[in-house]
């Protein structure tokens, strides 16, 4: 049925047949994500609603927005992309978020969290002004519904009057279970719908409608053909319970763990999260001021077995990034110790707040960014390219990157009584792969990985920057010593400061970075201007992303397209050698 199916059509179907559909939609997504990887749970419990969504409205003439984009993926499939379907977050396929050069049915770009409801207002008000009719809808999940941006939208509401559908599809969760006051809140309006906390929601200007049952396509049908009627005069907030995982009995009752699945078959490196919450339960027990902060993914930060053992010293403050930014900066200045783990590409929300409330005051907040450098199939919003770049040009912050999970290990260490901010990137999967050392770990100190010859300089110096960048310096330095050619190699562990010190004595003919970050703002664009300081005649070769939003794709793909591989740099010292 779903093959046959053209996006016009749904509203032609009988609900039997309608019921059929979202069977088939499951069997798709199930199928497709356990081949391609990407969003289970969160896509499964959306079905129904998206279906009577298509039932009821008029897309693309109508707009909507998914939160996040996390359940876009019955929608994608309803407006024609069925074909293209199984080449979902592969490089030049079907995005996992909605993407508006994908498909003109997606008005809006999304992936980050609480977006959603400021951006249908905006499309709402170009709706009216641009003299267009159809309705904007706003799709989201109680997770999202936690963050601060979505307040400061629902205060815009009234001054822009406009109308706007919210639809609030409630499934306890975010990819961790939904925590916070507006969840109590949202839980007592499902258990007994308090009328004063639906009361708060309509002070907005909303109409309240709820609680529907999300998974009941009967009932969608008639809470949406509803919501679109009273959509004639005012905005309506449309509040769905749904089941996340809904169909299929692991995912239901696993959550987390099926929230974002890679591809069966999949290698499984162990990941730097779990260095990080071994080691912070390490330190926690011999230090009572150590606390951690999440921004709902204690789980897949590695974060759980320290919420288990330390749950007075543990706190999920849901999806409110800027918050627990303010709140580590707090506790600090209280006396604490905190540690916050949070993805690179959701540590740019709080970019004012690192900088006012931790560096200004400098304090000892250790951000343990995880993901950082190429993401891969997520795709342009979530690829975490860029937080060198940002950190790296506030004051007070000290920014490190380890060269593999044992060097995380002893940078946890080091944070420890380190008395400043500090910020540790590193991607998701990483193996011990160099020599350790005894010698312990100093502020700024770059270590040699391989010297031609022990007690002068070679002509070419290659300082690399992150597991990635200083495995691919090995791959060359391996592949040039079987041709009788052979260089330094530098491990630039910290980025901030630079190792002003090896780079004043360094007295080569050719310099090269490498790093897992774009160019503009980076490590390579710090040495370039350290290098001016020092008056160094050095050649400097910068291998670093060019200046655009990378795309979704295999990592090792991705970083070849953008400048950054074996290949290219060895074809560069070669061309130096010969």
């Amino acid at each position: 049925m779903l093959k046959a199916l053209r996006p016009e059509s749904v509203k032609k179907c009988s609900k039997e047949e309608l019921n059929v559909l979202c069977d088939e939609l499951r069997r798709v997504i199930y199928e497709t994500v356990m081949q391609c990887g990407g969003h289970l749970a969160s896509n499964l419990g959306a079905v129904e609603s998206t279906v009577a969504l298509f039932y009821a409205f008029d897309f693309p003439r109508d707009k909507i927005i998914f939160d996040v984009g996390h359940q876009c993926y019955a929608y994608k499939l309803l407006s024609g992309r069925l074909d293209r379907f199984s080449t979902l977050r592969s490089a030049g396929g079907i995005s996992g978020f909605p993407k508006r050069k994908e498909s003109e049915y997606d008005c809006y770009d999304t992936g980050h969290a609480g977006t959603s409801v400021s951006a249908a207002i905006g499309l709402a008000k170009a709706q009216e002004l641009t003299g267009k009719s159809g309705a904007v809808i706003a799709y989201i999940g109680d997770g999202s519904f936690n963050n601060g941006l979505v307040y400061e939208a629902l205060c815009s509401l009234k001054i822009l009057n406009v109308k706007i559908l919210i639809v609030l599809n409630d499934n306890d969760m975010s990819i961790s279970p939904t925590v916070g006051g507006m969840h109590d809140m949202l839980a007592q309006i499902k258990q007994n719908g308090r009328a004063e906390n639906v009361k708060l929601l309509e002070n907005f200007g909303l109409k309240y409608i709820g609680v529907k049952n999300g998974n009941d396509l009967e009932e969608m049908l008639e809470a949406v053909d509803e919501a679109k009627t009273l959509l004639n005069t005012q905005s309506v907030l449309l509040h769905i319970a749904t089941k996340k995982g809904k169909g299929y009995e692991f995912s239901e009752e696993h959550p987390t763990n099926t929230h974002g699945v890679p591809p069966v078959g999949s290698p499984k490196d162990k990941e730097y999260s779990e260095v990080l919450g071994e080691t912070l339960c390490s330190l926690a027990k011999n230090d009572g001021k150590i606390t951690v902060v999440s921004a709902a993914m204690k789980e897949a930060l590695g974060l759980a077995e320290f919420f288990a053992n330390y749950p007075e010293r543990a706190f999920d403050v849901g999806i409110c990034e800027e918050n627990a930014s303010v709140l580590c900066a707090a506790m600090s200045a209280g006396g604490l110790k905190p540690y916050y783990a949070i993805y690179s590409t959701f540590l740019q929300r709080a970019f004012d707040e690192i900088i006012h409330d931790v560096c200004a005051q400098d304090l000892p907040v250790t951000f343990c960014i995880d993901r950082a450098g190429i993401s891969g199939a997520d795709g342009e919003t979530h690829q975490g390219v860029f937080d060198l770049s940002y950190l790296s040009l506030i004051p007070n912050l000290t920014v490190a990157v380890p060269k593999d999970t044992e060097e995380l290990k002893k940078m946890l260490e080091f944070s420890a009584t380190y008395p400043h901010p500090l910020a540790i990137r590193y991607p998701r999967a990483g193996k011990v792969l160099f020599e350790g050392s005894d010698k312990p770990m100093k502020l700024g100190e770059w270590e040699y990985l391989h010297r031609v010859d022990g007690k002068k300089h070679a002509r070419v110096t290659l300082i690399a920057s992150g597991e990635r960048c200083l495995i691919l310096a090995m791959k060359v330095l391996k592949n040039l010593e079987k041709q009788g050619k052979s260089f330094d190699v530098v491990n630039a562990r910290f980025v901030k400061p630079l190792d002003v010190e090896l780079l004043r004595g360094l007295d080569g003919e050719h310099v090269i970075t490498v790093e897992d970050n774009v160019f503009l703002g980076g490590f390579g664009a710090m040495l370039d201007g350290e290098a001016v300081r020092l008056k160094k005649t050095w050649t400097i070769k910068n291998f670093a992303y060019r200046d655009e939003f990378i795309p979704q794709g295999g990592v090792c793909a991705l970083q070849k397209e953008y400048g950054v591989d074996c290949e290219q740099i060895e074809a560069y010292i070669l061309g130096i050698l010969q």
